[in-house]
């Protein structure tokens, strides 16, 4: 819902035009339409796993586990969201509890210099696949933050949130995943 004005706007309309007759059929149990879902978001979410845990056989464990998470608590959906912003929690959630069961080191500290200098890279450009296999490269913790605020779109505010961390320390942890990126790059 658009705090502004307090509507609906027309992507989510069309989210629950679309899903709500599929999501219905899901909550009755039809294989079929659980069929149709994970076709048409499978693909998104596993390549969302893949970036979060650098891995592909976890991801695949992770993109299944999502998926019987999400028609297992299916009725719990309530059009308060996107479907696919719904399912993409649920994955993101499943992601990192999957890097803190392996221990990874996700280099996320307090108390970072915030004064962290920004180098400009105006003139350099790259193609994409070599900047996400320089993603590919980044330590887990900045290549999840790098993942979760440059390529899904969320801020630092719900960042921290997701982690458990300070807004403060996910800032730092993207400007020094974006350094370390850029050096990444700079070197292949």
């Amino acid at each position: 819902m658009s705090l502004l004005t307090g509507k609906k706007n027309k992507l989510e309309d069309l989210d629950l035009k679309i899903h709500a007759p599929i999501i219905e059929a899901c909550r009755k149990g039809s294989n079929k339409a659980q069929f149709t879902l994970y076709n048409q978001y499978s693909k998104a979410m596993f390549n969302l796993a893949y970036r979060m845990t650098n891995n592909r056989e976890d991801a695949e464990d992770i993109l299944q586990e999502a998926f019987i998470d999400c028609f297992k608590n299916i009725d719990s959906f309530r059009f308060e969201s996107t479907f696919g912003a719904w399912l993409k929690t649920i994955l993101i959630n499943r992601s990192i509890n999957h890097l803190k069961k392996k221990k990874v080191n996700l280099i996320l500290q307090d108390n970072l210099p915030e004064n962290i200098t920004e180098e400009n890279d105006d003139d350099v450009t790259f193609d994409t696949g070599k900047i996400f296999r320089g993603i590919e490269l980044l330590p887990d913790g900045y290549r999840v933050i790098l993942t979760l605020y440059l390529l899904e779109g969320y801020d630092h505010a719900e960042i921290a949130q997701i982690l458990g961390i300070s807004e403060s320390t996910s800032k730092s942890q993207y400007s020094r995943a974006k350094g370390k990126l850029r050096k990444i790059l700079k070197a292949s």
